[in-house]
């Protein structure tokens, strides 16, 4: 079994720890952004949250959705839907030898793949932009699955 120096010393898993690191800030930059969005629109999803705009019926108009809001939230969704599988797959991936060049190529892919789904979907762009996007994204966690599954799982 690999010890902590050993991990620290493969090129491949510092990569994939670096470039994860990238996506998952991104991530959490998305929910800034939507609370961003809710509390300068004034558009809330809970009545709790509209109690410092208002008391009982004042309060109610806040609770709304709103346009913008909502394509924040869609974009942190897809973000939550794909980062999460890129997270676990890509670590099984870092650890099974692959060669750096192309691990990289897989991290590099899939970062510029989230950050520009989320710049497509959040000016918005017209399709396909997102949509190439999502299936750039989606195809390198795919490519990163098979060689997985084909190189070093016992199935």
């Amino acid at each position: 079994m690999a010890d902590l120096t050993q991990l620290l010393e493969n090129e491949v898993f510092m990569a994939f720890a670096s470039y994860t690191t990238i996506v998952l800030s991104k991530m959490m930059f998305m929910s800034t952004v939507t609370a961003f969005y809710r509390l300068t629109r004034k558009v809330f999803a809970n009545p709790e949250d509209c109690e410092s705009f208002g008391k009982g019926e004042s309060a109610k108009k806040y609770l709304r959705t709103d346009d913008k809001v909502e394509r924040v939230r869609r974009a942190h969704l897809n973000d939550l839907e794909n980062i999460v599988p890129f997270v676990g797959i890509g670590l099984l991936y870092s650890l099974s030898g692959p060669d750096l060049s192309t691990a990289l190529l897989h991290f590099r892919l899939f970062v510029g793949a989230r950050i520009y789904h989320t710049i497509a979907y959040l000016t918005p762009l017209p399709q396909p932009n997102r949509a190439m996007a999502y299936v750039v994204g989606y195809g390198v966690t795919l490519s990163m699955a098979y060689r997985l599954l084909k190189t070093r799982l016992y199935l």
